[in-house]
């Protein structure tokens, strides 16, 4: 005696791509990139004076400018230092921006000097950045709002 067998029903496949995960993915990215986005701003708070100046040509080159940041209260900050949000000796910063500009002397070299700095104070930076061996110092601005 033969046992029958239920007739099996053939399971059709699923041509649909479940993106509800995808999506719950996308959420979670969105949400860190917008806590950490604020985040990476590097650098110190400075309030550059208004100017209605040219900005510099851009050389093609994707060398980070050497910033020298000297803010209200006239400490010196180098952008690129450990921690550039660090305050810095003078010393240090020649010493820092003479090894760059050795490594790379066509760097550009910039001074970011807060409105409430006194001009002596920013006088001295250009100066150091010269001393370090920059052919050209050049000042920060912003825009006139």
């Amino acid at each position: 005696m033969g046992q029958v067998r239920p007739a099996r029903r053939k399971r059709r496949q699923m041509a649909e791509i479940n993106v509800v995960p995808y999506i719950d993915v996308m959420l979670v990215l969105l949400v860190i990139f917008m806590i950490t986005a604020p985040l990476l701003r590097v650098g110190v708070e400075i309030d550059l004076p208004d100017a209605n100046a040219e900005p510099l040509a851009n050389t093609g080159e994707s060398i980070e400018p050497l910033i020298l940041s000297v803010d209200k209260e006239g400490a010196w900050y180098l952008n690129i230092s450990d921690d550039p949000e660090t305050q810095m000796n003078r010393a240090d910063v020649q010493a820092l921006a003479t090894a760059a500009l050795i490594k790379d002397p066509e760097r550009p070299a910039l001074v970011a000097g807060d409105t409430a700095v006194e001009y002596g104070d920013i006088m001295q930076a250009m100066a150091a950045l010269q001393l370090a061996g920059a052919s050209v110092v050049s000042l920060m601005s912003e825009p006139p709002r």
